[in-house]
């Protein structure tokens, strides 16, 4: 009995370990308007996740993530855009400042969120799975503003963009997890 018991219970730890998996639905995120919520609303639709920065020389790309959002949204896609500080102080403001620039100069709709830090000690829990699960030229860190994370509707992080490349070059891959 005792020996039944061992095993059930090291059983029990090893599918424990396995269960522990973070998933990008079990991340929480706030908007620059103070709504905090959690990913998983998102389950079951894909996002295209993009760290971004109002004053960059990239900051055109909001233009373009608008009419991916647009072109898109009603097949469930979902754009996500998370300003960032963190490369030559191109987002200095705060975060309602961010969210106006991005809706006043570029007619964003899709959600806005709290400036982050994407690389280093402090970098948001999100940006660290993303960079676990997509590595880019650098690595796990992110290079610069603007680069892109499209997960499936399963939450696997199928595709890493770099932030020199159009948003309008992932229409293919858009298209195949819609």
């Amino acid at each position: 009995m005792a020996a039944l018991l061992k095993t059930v219970i090291l059983l029990s730890i090893i599918d424990m370990d396995r269960g522990f998996k973070m998933s990008i639905y079990d991340i929480s995120v706030v908007k620059a308007d103070g709504e905090a919520y959690g990913l998983g609303k998102y389950e079951g639709r894909p996002m295209l996740i993009v760290n971004t920065a109002s004053q960059c020389g990239l900051r055109g790309q909001y233009d373009e993530l608008e009419s991916l959002h647009q072109e898109y949204k009603d097949g469930g896609l979902v754009v996500l855009g998370f300003p960032s500080n963190q490369f030559n102080n191109q987002e200095p403001g705060t975060d309602a400042e961010a969210e106006e620039a991005c809706r006043i100069n570029h007619g964003v709709t899709f959600d806005i969120h709290e400036i982050i830090d994407v690389n280093g000690a402090d970098a948001h829990p999100l940006f660290n799975h993303l960079k676990s699960e997509a590595k880019g030229t650098l690595g796990d860190k992110i290079k610069w503003n603007f680069t892109k994370f499209l997960v499936d509707k399963e939450g696997n992080v199928v595709r890493r963009v770099a932030p020199t490349t159009s948003p309008l070059k992932m229409k293919k891959d858009i298209e195949s997890v819609l």
